[in-house]
Parts: C-alpha cells; structure tokens; sequence
C-alpha cells in the first residue's frame, strides 16, 4: 500500500494532524509526518514533494495556517493529489488560511477540506488510495456503515431521552 506523506507548517499544526494520524492509524495506513515551511524551509518542502512518488507516497496532506501557503508549494512541485488542511491562527479564525488554501491557480490542484478537518483529510486520502485498493475500500465502506449505525443509535435514543425531559 502507498503511504500518505504528511507535512505540516508548524508543530503548532499538530492536534489536527493527530485527527489525521488517528483516522490513518485507524484504517492501517501508513504515514510519514514532517515539519516543514513553504516560508522558511522552502528547500526541504520543495525536495519532499518532488521525491514523495518515487518515496512511496500516493497522496500527500498539506496542513497549515494563516497565509497557509504550504499546500499550494507542495502541489506545484508533485504530480500527485495534495490535500490542504487549513488551520486556525491567531486571527480571522482560519478563514485567511481556507481562502489561502482553496484559490489555487489552474493547474495546480488542490483539494481542501474543512478548516482543521485532519479527519476528512485523512479518509479523503484513503478514498484516493482506495481506488487501488479493495482491501481499503471494503475497510472505508465499513466505517461508513459503522458510522450509519451510530447515527440510527442515537436517533433511537432521543426520542426516549425527550420523553424522560417531560
């Protein structure tokens, strides 16, 4: 199985790379998680992703915040799927980093999810690795079906839990 190659602008990114790590871990993908910044490791970023296909990766997370330009340097320096993950930073509350994120020029892609969606991010890698791989789509089906489950649980409960509030 390819592996899904992680990087991060900051260890200040990590409790939502750690949603990411979890539902990877989860799915029993593998992963390599960095730090590395478009800003001030632009060397290192640029040298990932241009060796991340021939490294194993088949699709790589972006996460980062403000100007959040590090998925978009990741991107134009891979032909593989890049996912951004914008962050919450001290201000605007991560809407500077999603718009950051979302407005990349045609050509170099960039799928973005929620801001600090390391959980969507993560099963949107796994989709993608899915595509050749039906262990992992019976695994992604699965969860899916686990978390319908839940969902009709819960709805279940309510009804009751509104009957004892009387």
């Amino acid at each position: 199985m390819k592996k899904v190659g992680i990087i991060m602008g900051s260890d200040s990114d990590l409790p939502v790379i750690r949603k990411a790590t979890d539902m990877l871990d989860s799915l029993g993908i593998p992963y390599e998680a960095h730090v590395y910044s478009a800003h001030r490791t632009p060397v290192q970023a640029r040298d990932f992703a241009i060796r991340a296909r021939e490294n194993g990766f088949g699709v790589l997370i972006a996460a980062a915040g403000m100007a959040a330009h590090l998925a978009g340097a990741i991107a134009a320096n891979t032909t593989l799927p890049v996912i951004g993950i914008p962050c919450t930073g001290p201000c605007l509350e991560g809407l500077d980093a999603l718009l950051s994120t979302v407005q990349m020029p045609t050509g170099i892609p960039v799928a973005t999810v929620a801001v600090n969606g390391g959980g969507n991010a993560a099963l949107l890698a796994a989709q993608i690795l899915a595509l050749e791989d039906a262990g992992l789509a019976e695994k992604l089906e699965a969860k899916r079906e686990k978390d319908a489950r839940n969902v009709l649980e819960k709805d279940a409960g309510i009804m009751a839990r509104l009957k004892e509030a009387k």
